[in-house]
């Protein structure tokens, strides 16, 4: 039987996220907290510009739960900010870098967001958004100043004492971060100080961090949940340090894993299958990483396989919805891992899978993954209906389908909303894409439903393959290891598959090209 994390003694740490990291740099006043080509910030400097962030912005007549937008790259910088907008009492609005000028505008209005920090790589893009959000009153640059933002340099110089709030840890909001809106306007779950200082705990206790020993190598966009709170927060709380890298070029990441000795990789599943593209002399780089982990979708069991006998690291999967400050579950660090499940339920976190009534359901039986705990989100955004509806007597109802075995680990079988059904029979896409992946010659595979006239639906597979595969050999392949009901009736060899910045798989792009070959307007 394995050792359930849930079973560690403690509760979960429930403070303001300031006086969190304020503990860790007083412990730590010298040690690195973020490392990177262009500088090395100790936590006593971290902690200095950040305040001076603080300052700035109470200068500037920000107010305690006023929000603050985020738009930036990978670097130090935008730990700085964040920290510096959250010690100012205001609520942090990270922006996905590959949103379009009308996205990012429908957020800023959303939120209500009257200031903003931006990298200057985004200066142009910047230039189209501020078009359309009239009430942007303070606009901050990473770079030099123009007509409209101050710069960077004179927040940095701005020598006064922050604002002193005294946080309510479980009122206050810490961020809001906005859904990738698959089914519609993205939504803005709204994490408080106490969402995220549990989940910075639990993150902790699972992962079996050694404080001023780890180095995270940090490619996954900080913007997003997971970066943020396991990449970010986590070692700036716990006196370990980072290495921002601002993009996913394989090559790139294992050179910064080797030149700052990295000792725990973050990824999805996709940037696995890219480094196992690398040339094997680059194998050597990885050699100081002490473990990885993936989240934020599927990691294929064929792939892990692959990762781990190539480069001798384990690599521990997990997972977590933004909605619960990310982290629910992992594979036990140094523990039984269980190849094709996200693990256990982190520490301070309860988990069960419920049929449509929330009545729990029988062991090993598919159901919705339902959370419970100090993480999660308070709710989204000036959005009552939408929270109700998933929310069900405090637990919070993910749109996972998943299992639970009877140790306790947990399987996520698909997203609830792409469950395809086939004449009455559920087909669930993750099942037919591992079987594609165990195909040699494929390294991507995304399946997808279509309405059909006379099955209800059908699968549909979009497939990145050698040139050696064509169609019908890859529809023998999974006719050998399906039931007839699931063989996709459709296969499309492709260059690529559509990405977010955070590396995932996008299905409801697939769906939208499905639809435009076959005359269909989805914008209906």
């Amino acid at each position: 039987m394995p050792t359930s994390l849930r079973q560690q003694p403690g509760k979960p740490t429930i403070t303001d996220l300031p006086a969190l990291i304020r503990t860790s740099v007083l412990a730590n006043p010298d040690s690195p907290a973020v490392l990177s080509e262009a500088t090395i910030l100790t936590f006593g400097a971290f902690d200095q510009l950040s305040d001076r962030v603080a300052a700035y912005l109470g200068d500037q007549e920000v107010d305690r739960g006023d929000r603050v937008g985020l738009y930036s790259i990978n670097c130090a910088e935008f730990a700085v900010a964040y920290l510096g907008i959250v010690k100012a009492g205001a609520t942090v609005v990270p922006i996905n870098i590959l949103l379009t000028p009308t996205e990012i505008q429908f957020i800023l209005k959303d939120a209500g967001v009257q200031a903003w920090i931006y990298h200057g790589n985004f200066d142009e893009t910047a230039s189209l958004v501020r078009q359309g959000v009239e009430d942007l009153s303070l606009e901050i640059i990473m770079g030099a100043a123009n007509k409209n933002a101050v710069s960077w340099s004179e927040v940095m110089d701005f020598d006064k004492p922050p604002p002193r709030i005294d946080f309510d840890p479980c009122a206050d909001l810490a961020a809001i971060l906005y859904t990738s809106g698959t089914t519609g306007k993205p939504k803005g779950a709204m994490l408080s100080h106490a969402n995220l200082s549990a989940n910075i705990w639990s993150v902790r206790q699972a992962m079996e961090w050694r404080p001023g020993e780890e180095i995270i190598l940090l490619v996954l966009p900080m913007f997003h949940a997971f970066a943020a709170t396991v990449g970010m927060l986590a070692c700036l709380a716990h006196g370990c340090a980072f290495v921002p890298v601002a993009r996913f070029e394989p090559r790139l990441v294992l050179r910064a894993i080797s030149r700052f000795s990295a000792t725990i990789y973050l990824g999805v599943p996709s940037m696995y299958s890219l480094l196992l593209r690398t040339d094997p002399e680059m194998t050597g780089l990885f050699r100081s990483i002490r473990y990885c982990v993936s989240g934020g979708a599927a990691l294929p069991v064929s792939v892990l396989k692959q990762f781990e006998s190539r480069f001798g690291i384990t690599v521990y999967e997990g997972d977590g919805p933004t909605e619960c400050s990310p982290v629910t579950c992992v594979n036990p660090i140094g523990g039984e891992t269980r190849p094709g499940t996200v693990g256990l339920p982190v520490p301070g976190v309860d988990m069960k899978i419920v049929d449509d009534e929330g009545n729990r359901v029988v062991m090993g039986h598919v159901g919705e993954i339902a959370v419970r705990g100090p993480n999660v989100m308070r709710g989204y955004w000036n959005q009552y209906e939408e929270t109700e509806a998933v929310m069900r007597d405090g637990w919070f109802l993910t749109g996972d389908l998943g299992t639970e075995d009877t140790d306790g680990y947990f399987s996520i079988v698909d997203r609830k909303k792409d469950l395809v059904i086939v004449n009455g029979m559920n087909v669930y896409p993750r099942i037919i894409e591992e079987v594609l992946y165990r195909m040699d010659g494929i390294t991507e595979a995304a399946v997808i439903g279509q309405q059909h006239d006379l099955h209800g639906e059908i699968p549909v597979a979009y497939v990145v393959a050698s040139d050696e595969l064509d169609e019908t050999v890859i529809r023998h392949w999974c006719r050998e290891h399906l039931g007839r009901y699931q063989v996709p009736r459709k296969f499309y060899l492709v260059q690529a598959l559509p990405k977010n910045a955070a590396g995932k798989i996008l299905k409801r792009e697939l769906s939208r090209r499905g639809e435009y070959e076959r005359g269909v307007d989805s914008d209906r």
